[in-house]
């Protein structure tokens, strides 16, 4: 299925029946009175989420959304029937914007969490609700109101506890593939990745939900490669992975040039924990990674730990690891 994180939509919610302006016509009955009754409410918009999606797909093909309307109100005092609700299903993690896309109305973070996006008309009166001792014909009646409309930007924004960041190349999808049940596209070039992947980890009873990022590349935060239309999904993130080939020619240089992208994005991302892996410790001596982790380790403050995503060992490794930076 096709990812799509952002999209542009109209909706629609039902007007309100109109009340009826009915009187008895019944056969011996002299003085049959008003017997108009209320119209039915509109049916409403609401936007709900479901756990189960993972992209906004569905709205790329249908845009336009309209709830029902409520039928009028008919004699011997009947209600029209209220229209029925229109519920759209968006996946955990969406935010609703106004039509300028930047003023944000509401964001998901809760399973099944239900916003009233359009609210449905009102029901007009029927002329009983205007007899008085006054007024005992009244014709008076109402009209219903008329349902709100707006058009909205849902965007998507993925909930993961951890965010696999790094440049083109480095590893993530294999990485993904090996420590949870994703079935991410693996080649040897860059920007494999192309949509955010999402995976479950399971260790020692505990599930662990992880996101493959697209690469980031130098500018990424300006809109160069892929980067900038998904550093948004690793704001919600617990923590980040940073996934580093140890075969690189300068691991440091590849390290801080992800961080600048990072920092130049929102500087809440650096903020964030963060785990480094050195990744195909396979394609190298054992000696040689030694040296190279112990090098390394001396301009960070973060964790380094060296793995090969082939090795079973390495990968139980990496879920112990993770367990500390989500619990």
């Amino acid at each position: 299925m096709k990812f799509l994180d952002q999209v542009k939509i109209y909706i629609k919610a039902g007007n309100g029946g109109d009340g009826s302006p009915s009187f008895r016509r019944e056969k011996f009955i002299e003085y049959g009175g008003p017997d108009g009754g209320d119209g039915g409410k509109g049916g409403s918009v609401i936007l709900k989420a479901e756990q189960n999606l993972n992209t906004l797909i569905d709205f790329r093909y249908q845009q336009h959304h309209k709830a029902k309307k409520g039928e009028n109100g008919a004699g011997q005092n009947r209600t029209g029937k209220s229209g029925a609700d229109l519920i759209l299903k968006v996946p955990l993690g969406t935010q609703v914007f106004e039509e300028d896309n930047k003023t944000l109305i509401y964001d998901f973070t809760n399973i099944s969490e239900e916003f009233i996006a359009a609210a449905g008309g009102k029901g007009g009166l029927g002329n009983t609700r205007f007899k008085s001792s006054t007024n005992r014909a009244p014709r008076k009646f109402t009209k219903g109101t008329q349902g709100e409309e707006f058009t909205i930007w849902l965007q998507l924004k993925t909930i993961a506890d951890i965010g696999i960041i790094g440049l083109p190349n480095a590893g993530k999808s294999s990485l993904l593939a090996s420590v949870t049940n994703a079935n991410p596209k693996i080649a040897n070039y860059q920007f494999t990745t192309i949509n955010p992947n999402l995976g479950v980890a399971s260790y020692d009873d505990k599930e662990i939900t992880i996101a493959d990022i697209p690469g980031l590349v130098e500018g990424a935060h300006k809109g160069t490669g892929l980067g900038i239309q998904f550093l948004k999904h690793i704001e919600r993130c617990k923590s980040l992975l940073h996934l580093i080939d140890i075969t690189s020619e300068d691991l440091k240089k590849n390290y801080q040039q992800v961080k600048n992208e990072l920092k130049k994005y929102s500087n809440k991302l650096i903020k964030k924990k963060e785990l480094i892996v050195l990744n195909k410790i396979d394609l190298i001596d054992e000696k040689e990674v030694n040296h190279i982790i112990n090098d390394f380790k001396k301009n960070t403050k973060s964790e380094v730990i060296a793995v090969s995503t082939f090795n079973k060992s390495s990968v139980s490794k990496i879920k112990s690891k993770l367990l500390n930076y989500v619990f």
